[in-house]
Formats: C-alpha cells, sequence, structure tokens
C-alpha cells in the first residue's frame, strides 16, 4: 500500500514535554511523544495530565520506536485479545504473537526505551530450537512439536518476526521476561505452523514446551554468550583486523620516512614515520590476541544448569547435546560450561570479554589521538601527516577541514570504556546462585563489540588508508630538532652536549653552530656524528 492512513485511538496525556508536546500513553501501555495538533479538545485547552484525548496518528511500532504504516487488517480496527498466566488475564494487540508476560513487562518497566538487542534474541531462537531437538531426542517430547518450534525459530533468525520484540534491557535482572517474550512468540507461532490458531488453542506451549528442561537463569546467559562470540568472531575482530593490515601497510611504506620523536610532548630524538606506525599495528594485533584469548571463555554455555545449576528437570546428557546442537547451528565451538554454578551465579567470562574490548579501545584512543595530532595544522600545527579531507569541517571558518574520523573513533572508544565499567559492577552482582544483572551486562557488552568493529571500518575506509606523510614539513622538523645533540653523548659527554643544547636553544642557532662556538668538535665530525638516518636504529 502507498500513503500512511489514520485512525483514532484513545490515549491518556502523562506530562507536557514542551509547549506543544506531551507524552501520551496509548491503551497497550506504550507511550510516545504526541503535539497538541493530534489531539481534538474543545476550544483546544492546554492538556493536563490524565486528561483523557483522542489521538490521531498511525500505528505505533513498539520495536523501533517509530511511526509506521497501516497493514491491511490494521487499517479496519485496532483489536485486542485477551491472554491469560499465572496472575491472571492481560489485554495483549490481537496481530501479536507474544502472550501475557510479555505484555506485563511493556506495562511494568517503561524505563530508557533501549530495546533488547536483536543479537540476544536471535540467540536465544538458536537455543530454543537446540533445545527442542536435544528434547526430542533424549525424552518422549513430539518430534512434530520440535520442527514447528525449529521452524518457529529460524522465522526468528531470518528476520520475520522482529516485531515481536519490544522489552526493554531495563527489566528483571534474569531476563526472564525477554526469556518468555521468546517463549511465547515461538509457542503461538509455532502453533499456527502446526496448522491452529494460537488464539483458539495452544497446541505448543510457551512454559512446558519450548521452555523444556530450561529456565531463564541459564538460558539467558547462554543467550548471552552465544550473541558476544558470534557477534566479536563474525563482526568486531575481522573489522579491526582490516585496520591493523592498513596501518601495518603504511607502517612498512613510511618505514624510510626519519622523523622527530617526542616524549612528554617535547621534542625527542628521531624515529620513522613507519616505526610509529608499526607501532599502532602492534598494539591493534595484541588486542586480537587478547579478544581471542577471553573468547575461550564465552564458548561455555550455561545452559542446562536450569534454575540454580543443579541441572534440574533435564534429562541425562542434555547439557551436552544441546550444546553440540548450538556449535553446529552456529558454526562456532561452544561447549558446555564445566561448572554450572559458577555459569549462574558469575559471569567473569563477560566481564573479562569487556575488558578486553576495552584493551582495544584504549589503543583505538591512542591511535586516533596521535594521528590526529600529528595531522594538526595545516599551517600552524604539527603537520607531519596529511589525512584525507572529508567534508567541510566549520559552519564559520570557510576552507577548515577537521580530522573528523579520529574525533568519531575517540567517542566511540570513550563510550566503550564506560561500557566496561558498567560491566565490571554488574559482574559484582552474583548473589548466590544468579547473578542479576544479565541484560545490562550483555546490552553494553554487544554495544562495545559494535562500536569498535563500526569505528575501525569507519576510520580505515575514511582516514587510515589515505594517510600520506607530508616529507616537506617532516624534514624541516627534524633538521630544527635540538635533542639530535644526544648522538654526541659518546663523542663528547652528557654535560658537554647539554651544554650545545641549551646554547642553541637561547641563541637560536643551529646545533652546529653551538657545537663550532664552544670548540668541542670540528664541523667535519659534527656531521659525521650528527645524522637523523644513523639515530633510528635497524628498520
Amino acid at each position: 500500500m502507498t500513503g500512511t492512513q489514520k485512525i483514532y485511538l484513545p490515549a491518556t496525556v502523562l506530562d507536557a514535554v514542551n509547549a506543544f508536546s506531551y507524552r501520551i500513553q496509548l491503551p497497550n501501555g506504550h507511550t510516545f511523544i504526541g503535539t497538541r495538533a493530534g489531539a481534538v479538545r474543545e476550544n483546544d485547552i492546554i492538556l493536563q495530565p490524565g486528561d483523557e484525548i483522542t489521538v490521531e496518528m498511525t500505528p505505533y511500532d513498539m520495536s523501533k520506536g517509530r511511526i509506521i504504516e497501516l497493514t491491511k487488517a490494521q487499517e479496519q480496527k485496532m483489536t485486542f485479545r485477551i491472554e491469560k498466566d499465572t496472575m491472571g488475564e492481560v489485554q495483549v494487540p490481537d496481530e501479536k504473537y507474544w502472550g501475557a508476560q510479555t505484555q506485563r513487562s511493556l506495562q511494568n518497566f517503561k524505563i530508557g526505551g533501549q530495546t533488547m538487542p536483536r543479537e540476544i534474541v536471535y540467540a536465544f531462537a538458536i537455543l530454543k530450537k537446540a533445545a527442542a531437538q536435544t528434547n526430542a531426542e533424549l525424552t518422549d517430547f513430539s518430534a512434530e512439536k520440535a520442527a514447528a518450534i525449529g521452524q518457529a525459530c529460524d522465522e526468528v533468525l531470518a528476520g520475520k518476526l522482529d516485531d515481536q520484540f519490544p522489552l526493554v534491557v531495563w527489566q528483571t535482572g534474569s531476563g526472564t521476561q525477554s526469556n518468555m517474550n521468546v517463549n511465547e512468540v515461538v509457542a503461538n507461532r509455532a502453533t499456527e505452523i502446526m496448522g491452529a490458531d494460537f488464539r483458539e488453542e495452544k497446541l505448543v506451549k510457551a512454559n512446558d514446551d519450548v521452555n523444556k528442561s530450561q529456565s531463564s537463569n541459564d538460558t539467558f546467559p547462554t543467550a548471552m554468550h552465544i550473541a558476544t562470540y558470534s557477534k566479536i568472531v563474525e563482526e568486531t575482530l575481522p573489522k579491526i583486523k582490516v585496520l591493523h593490515d592498513t596501518l601495518d601497510a603504511k607502517a612498512k611504506s613510511f618505514m624510510n620516512v626519519v622523523k622527530t620523536g617526542r616524549t612528554h610532548l617535547m621534542d625527542a630524538t628521531p624515529i620513522t614515520l613507519g616505526q610509529e606506525f608499526s607501532g599502532y599495528a602492534t598494539q591493534l594485533e595484541r588486542g586480537m590476541e587478547a579478544l581471542t584469548d577471553s573468547l575461550q571463555r564465552v564458548r561455555e554455555l550455561a545452559l542446562g544448569g536450569t534454575a540454580v545449576g543443579t541441572g534440574l528437570n533435564t534429562p541425562d546428557g542434555y547439557s551436552e547435546n544441546v550444546a553440540d546442537k548450538i556449535a553446529g547451528l552456529t558454526g562456532h565451538p561452544f561447549v558446555t560450561a564445566a561448572n554450572k554454578f559458577e555459569a549462574l551465579s558469575a559471569h567473569d567470562a563477560m566481564v573479562e570479554i569487556s575488558g578486553s574490548l576495552k584493551r582495544v579501545a584504549v589503543s583505538l584512543m591512542h591511535i586516533a589521538n596521535n594521528i590526529r595530532m600529528l595531522a594538526s595544522g595545516p599551517r600552524t600545527g604539527i603537520g607531519e601527516i596529511v589525512l584525507p579531507a572529508n567534508e567541510p569541517g566549520s559552519s564559520i571558518m570557510p576552507g577548515k577541514v577537521n580530522p573528523t574520523q579520529c574525533e568519531a573513533m575517540t567517542m566511540a572508544a570513550a563510550q566503550v570504556i564506560g561500557n566496561d565499567m558498567a560491566v565490571a559492577v554488574s559482574g559484582t552482582h552474583g548473589q548466590f546462585q544468579l547473578n542479576v544483572f544479565k541484560p545490562v551486562m550483555a546490552y553494553n557488552v554487544l554495544m562495545s563489540a559494535q562500536l569498535i568493529g563500526d569505528a575501525c571500518q569507519s576510520f580505515n575506509d575514511n582516514c587510515a588508508v589515505g594517510i600520506e606523510p607530508n616529507r616537506a614539513g617532516i624534514d624541516d622538523l627534524v633538521s630544527r630538532s635540538l635533542m639530535l645533540v644526544t648522538a654526541l653523548n659518546t663523542k663528547i659527554g652528557y654535560y658537554k652536549a647539554a651544554e650545545i643544547a641549551q646554547k642553541a636553544h637561547v641563541e637560536g642557532t643551529t646545533l652546529k653552530e653551538a657545537t663550532l662556538a664552544l670548540g668541542y668538535l670540528t664541523a667535519e665530525e659534527f656531521d659525521e656524528v650528527v645524522v637523523p638516518a644513523k639515530m633510528v636504529g635497524n628498520l
């Protein structure tokens, strides 16, 4: 269909955002920002919190936080059905596959708006499919149900049901609501696959079938590990490798470009631009090694521990079997955790992998800051390298170009460093048999993995590949460096060399002129010893 259709829905004004906008609550409990123009009121009087109004709007997509077009079913009217859980009846939008517990979470946790990462939802789909297959093999669980659950999970993994997972990160610390969100959606879709209407009968049940041999306490950490391992291996590490390879190639290309070294932001003895860049490449190489090592602990899956780590309500061989199936479905070497009590109550592996991501972020901060300072100028800065000019840099200063990719990468790195603190605090909140900061831990680690990968790729494509040395500027700075005097230490001693440097600095002369004035060496002797290219070690 084309064009945006409109319907009328009852809504309640919660509070005013400003003079013209109001936070409005829909019957399903979700809120959005509306304007007075959308309200039908006598004399258009100022709205007050709690006022009942009618809002003209297109349906609100709760999973993505935006207004969307109507489907044909929605064009008729928005209807609700009654779902039940152990606490009673709940009204649920009829077109949604989720059930009572998902709806309760929508109503009870209106915090922040940051939804559970899709990587977690997809990881849940993988483990639910693996669990159904394992239950069918090891118990009398229906093969038909297992197949229907697997097909529904495949639809989740294909992104066909993305709008069915609206829950926010800020919920129960075990992630129970998100586990049940997946259970309910998969169960109702599986019921449809088996030929029934889930509104009338539940051929596949959320708790008894989709959640069979599981608990939120072992499924969420399993999903967390599947999502984290997959994200880092499939996206983060390859993108870091792209930047590493570019910096390594630049290091080789620039290896004979002699320049001034700097320590404490002050002039130091010469190095080559290639040597400087080789340090950057090695930082990323070591960071990738740290991530790869930390991933060995993330391979371990908690599934099979159920509620407290004992494996209650699982058949013999379940833990090993389901881990093997997850490994097969993902193509990654997942194994069952050696100790399920540790896997449920502590998430040290997530703390460790977050720390390794932070290590890379610290490296990226160092690299980007150095590169933007080396490129500072173009007339009054260091100006030893030239960066690609990607966009105008100022709204008032014509012709200005800024190191925007450096700035973007350092901001991303700062966020990752902050995320690591949240993960570290989360890791301390394992009381007795369960850590209850799982969702925020998963959210921050996955964000860090995404940011690092994206920042490396962007910096590589839009900056690193185009970096070139400013040879004239480099040579000029080398020729004026006072720290070349260090080469004289072994010829005339440290104190006489210092006297030469101080005299040259105070009088504004060259090192050679100061040396000759003091009578410590002849011109020929000075030229033989003070050769910048001989001061950079073995290349």
